[in-house]
């Protein structure tokens, strides 16, 4: 991302307040980077599996850019990806259990599929990430993006892993999501080798 930011826009440290404003980012960027409303059955499905664990489990390492004292953008993550997943089992999976019960049998809708990644926290255990142990989601509304605000984000979420004793961090991208490329290789990101990524490019970088 390129350009001047405005000056009314400021990054700060996630509050409770802000949950609404997170997940609705969220959604309207789930789909490659586009929108996602309508996509499916609700549209909290993508914030509970990338948004909302992060800023209850992680709220240390969750924060916002606030324009006019509007959320229009976010970044979460974790320092600890291994430490992550034993949380997201231990205690994200039976909060939300109401609401997404185990599936049975091999996912046939869209909406099964993302159910069953729910309920797979380990897939975000890959061996070859293990020396980038922090890993992020970050998102911006259309209206802010191309104006350095994301590059703001990132580097506050890099000082604060790096705070965590993390020394390095991986982002899993989708691989459809070019805009999103740009953005990271412009900040210093680099392919990490992994066999079959699915959907998903993998990059990373030290976190100083």
């Amino acid at each position: 991302m390129s350009g001047t930011t405005t000056s009314t826009a400021a990054v700060r440290p996630y509050r409770p307040a802000d949950h609404d404003a997170v997940y609705d980012i969220c959604v309207r960027t789930a789909d490659a980077g586009g929108d996602a409303r309508g996509r499916y059955a609700s549209d909290d499905l993508m914030p509970d599996l990338f948004a909302g664990p992060y800023v209850h489990l992680e709220p240390d390492l969750a924060f916002v850019l606030a324009d006019a004292g509007r959320v229009v953008g976010y970044v979460v993550g974790t320092a600890d990806t291994p430490a992550f997943v034993r949380a997201y089992r231990r205690v994200w999976i039976p909060r939300l259990a109401h609401r997404y019960p185990e599936p049975s049998g091999d996912p046939r809708t869209p909406d099964e599929e993302m159910i069953a990644l729910h309920h797979h926290p380990e897939r975000m255990l890959v061996p070859e990430l293990a020396g980038y142990p922090a890993h992020l989601h970050i998102d911006l509304l259309p209206s802010h993006q191309g104006r350095g605000h994301g590059r703001r984000l990132l580097e506050t979420f890099l000082a604060a892993a790096a705070r965590a004793g993390a020394p390095a961090l991986h982002v899993g991208m989708v691989s459809a999501n070019v805009r999103a490329r740009g953005f990271y290789d412009r900040l210093g990101f680099h392919v990490i080798p992994v066999p079959d990524p699915g959907p998903l490019t993998y990059l990373g970088r030290p976190t100083t």
